[in-house]
This record gives C-alpha cells, structure tokens and sequence, in this order.
C-alpha cells in the first residue's frame, strides 16, 4: 500500500483483524473510524464525549486481557481524563495506547480550548507512559504494530499527513531518523513539522549554512545517545516544535544535556506563554514562525548574530538585551 492509500483506519483494523484482543474506544470521534463499527461489532465502543469514562472503561478492559486503542481530542484526552490516565493506567502500567487526535498546530482553526499545546507535559509527567509523534501516515502505520504489541501505555499524537520525503530508516521505539551529517546546526524535531523543518534545512543549505534533522518520533522513550552524539560536535541545537515552550522537547534537551554536564546553545522555537491564533494550517505556520520559510530566516540570523560575537556569554548577553534586531524573514527566504 502506497502512502497515497494508506490510511489509519485500514491499519488499525487490519492489526484487529489478526489480534482478537484488540478493542477500539472512541469519545465521539469518529471521522477516522467510519467503517470500524461494522467491521469490529462489539469490539468497537462509542462512549459520546466521556473522556473519563472512557479511559476508566479502558483500564477496566486492559485488566481482562484486551489492548484498548483509545480516540479523542488531544486537549480533552489528555486534560479532561487526566487524573484516569494517570490514577488508572498509569499506575499499573496497563497497555492501553491513546490517540489523541488534532494536537499542536493541526487543531488549525480551533480556539485555545482545543488547542493541545501541553500535551507532551502532560504525558511525560507520568512515569510509564510512552510518547510517539508521527511525521505522517507512514511513520503512524509503520509504528502502529510496534506500539500495540508493547505491553507498556502509549501516548500517539495523532497525525496523518502525506510524507514530506522518503524516510532513509525504519522505525524503531527509542530510535530517532538522521537526516544530513552536517554540524554547523541541528534541528530536532518530532510530529508534522519534520516536513517545515526539512523545508528550512533546504533553504539554508542555500546560503551555506548545513544542517542535520532529528526526527525524534518517540519522545518517551527518546533516544538520548543521538541528541549526546550531535550535541558534543555540533555548535548549535535547535528545537522546533508545536507545543508551549515549557514540558516539551526543549526541556527534555534540556535535561538530557544537564545529566550529561553538556554545556551547548539551544535556540526553541515554540510557543512561549501563549496560545496561536486560529487559522488555516498554511496561514498559522507562517504567522507563528512555524513555516519553513520563517523557521530559515529564525536560524539564519540566529547564527548570524552569534557569530558576531567572541564568547558564549557575550551571545548570551546580547540575545538578552535585544532579542527582536533580527532581518526579515521574507527579505531572506521571499
């Protein structure tokens, strides 16, 4: 099946089809499941929009035996179920796998009650659940076996997108795609912006500046020997992703660099103390610096401005003192 025809619900269903274990709960979201009901019958649950319950359901089926893939809205799975992902899978470990559909920048035109931006936090703050952020519908079909026959939680940011490009390795739990052996800067990335962030290593390479790409795909577990090994030779590390600033991938960066005594800059972009302004996909990539278009003309005089300056602390302090005296973006990269 070609990533044209690949499509989530035929994955799903065809792991059903060969595990009688599998069950499919879904809190009224049903867009991406429209043949499941027919095809799974009593295997199938529609639980209306009672996230709670449904995880609670879900707990309750994962102690009889049954794998429950579980479907809702990122913000109010993981929000408005909290406390049952947390109290009732988490806990015991159960091998429950969550789809949390429309995360990040995919609730598109959505306001901040659906906007899932905090999700990651969320997740991550629990001690046995597993986080997996696909790039496209290839990457999701490819990792769904995988993630179902772990016995640990997962937690999927949902996302179906067509590929941005061919991917050069298969997935693997913990293991993340490298994309160029360039050091003069590092993206890591993870979910649908993989096809911004590859965008920009394009751009860049046009003004000579090379880059490498992290798609890191599972942030729990992440792989942590791959961010060590770029970031002891690489002279900057950037971040990008659609989630707040705090909890995400920036802090994990973070943390993995501090056990590890890494001293190396890290430029994020993410959303700092703020929701995005609702809008077509295209139109709020761009208008948040999430294009790859903004995301070049952001590093280019990220680099830029750094270099000008002869110590760490000097670019320290003048990040600091005048954040905003960048060049336009578009006059960079039109």
């Amino acid at each position: 099946m070609t990533s044209i025809t690949l499509n989530y619900e035929s994955c799903l269903l065809e792991i059903a089809g060969q595990r009688d274990d599998v069950v499919v709960l879904t809190a009224e979201n049903r867009a991406a499941l429209r043949n499941a009901p027919s095809a799974l019958g009593p295997r199938f649950l529609d639980f209306g929009i009672c996230e709670q319950t449904m995880v609670g359901a879900a707990g309750g089926l994962a102690l009889r035996g049954r794998i429950p893939v579980v479907h809702a809205l990122a913000a109010f799975l993981t929000m408005r179920a909290f406390e049952f992902i947390r109290t009732d899978i988490g806990i015991p470990g159960l091998p429950v796998k969550l789809v949390g559909a429309v995360p990040g920048f995919l609730s598109e035109a959505n306001g901040p009650t659906h906007q899932s931006l905090e999700d990651i936090h969320l997740m991550r703050g629990i001690p046995s659940m597993r986080i997996f952020c696909p790039a496209d519908i290839v990457e999701l079909c490819e990792a769904l076996p995988d993630i179902i026959d772990d016995p640990a939680p997962w937690y999927i940011r949902y996302c179906t997108n067509q590929p941005a490009t061919a991917h050069v390795e298969p997935f693997a739990i913990g293991h993340a795609e490298r994309s160029g052996q360039h050091l003069d800067a590092v993206f890591l990335t993870y979910g649908f912006l993989l096809r911004e962030v590859l965008h920009a290593q394009e751009l860049l390479a046009s003004r000579g500046i090379r880059t490498t790409v992290l798609n890191l795909r599972t942030l729990a577990p992440i792989d942590r020997e791959a961010i060590l090994d770029v970031a002891c030779r690489a002279s900057h590390l950037i971040t990008v992703e659609d989630h707040f600033l705090v909890g995400g991938l920036r802090t994990l960066v973070s943390e993995i660099l501090l056990d590890a005594g890494f001293t190396v800059p890290v430029t994020s972009l993410a959303l700092h103390n703020r929701w995005f302004t609702p809008g077509l996909l295209p139109n709020v990539l761009d208008n948040e610096g999430f294009s790859g278009r903004r995301i070049a003309g952001q590093i280019h005089n990220h680099i830029l401005r750094r270099h000008q300056w002869q110590t760490h602390q000097d670019w320290i302090r003048a990040t600091r003192q005048s954040p905003s005296q960048t060049t336009s973006t578009a006059a960079l990269f039109p």
